[in-house]
């Protein structure tokens, strides 16, 4: 199965590091981010975890709930769970799902035999409340994601699902966004307060909404 943008995200039942988890009961009426590691105990992955770990407040902020996968067992995780608070200085508190027969990296489309016919790659998606898919990366499994990068992608996400806007690019919270072909400047101009700087009649700017 391949799942794309604007895909309704699969729930499944798996056991994880910290009990029984249902997906979607997990989620609740939250936004959640799904990511997979090739493998406990590998160095990249107990990095990650570990500054994921110490984003918790962060994703507490956005109402995000995250939730990493491998395809070792209940056990490996909860012993590596020791290994990264330790050497990262911090307290995973989210669940690990142990997928050691594969049944939700396969409904979720993170093996790619030509990477590895058994390990996951390193894929991760973003799950808006409503369950659509609404981000979808993969890096390959010897480079570490940047996690401050999907706390952006988050509140982009965000902010034009409350907004009528869209994001520049190395756009962070607080900067200018930006105002959508769909509508007009005379429109926008009475839906933004704030002001509308027009470069061309396509690419027009106004303050962040809700700052």
């Amino acid at each position: 199965m391949s799942i794309k943008l604007g895909d309704t995200a699969p729930n499944f039942q798996a056991e994880s590091s910290t009990g029984d988890i249902n997906f979607y009961n997990y989620l609740g009426d939250s936004w959640g981010i799904l990511f997979s590691h090739p493998a406990d105990y590998t160095p990249v992955c107990t990095t990650e975890l570990g500054y994921t770990a110490k984003l918790q407040s962060e994703f507490d902020a956005r109402n995000t709930k995250v939730i990493a996968l491998s395809v070792d067992g209940v056990e490996d995780h909860q012993n590596w769970v020791k290994d990264i608070n330790e050497t990262q200085n911090t307290l995973v508190k989210f669940p690990i799902i142990a997928d050691k027969d594969r049944k939700v990296s396969e409904l979720y489309d993170f093996i790619h035999p030509n990477a590895s016919a058994t390990a996951t790659v390193r894929s991760l998606l973003i799950i808006d409340p409503s369950k659509k898919v609404r981000l979808i990366i993969t890096y390959p499994a010897s480079t570490g994601r940047n996690f401050d990068e999907i706390l952006r992608v988050l509140d982009s996400l965000q902010l034009v699902d409350n907004y009528r806007v869209a994001t520049p690019v190395n756009w962070e919270s607080g900067e200018d966004v930006i105002v959508p072909p769909t509508i007009s400047t005379e429109e926008a101009r009475k839906i933004f307060p704030k002001g509308v700087t027009e470069i061309k009649p396509y690419l027009r700017y106004t303050p962040q909404p809700n700052t």
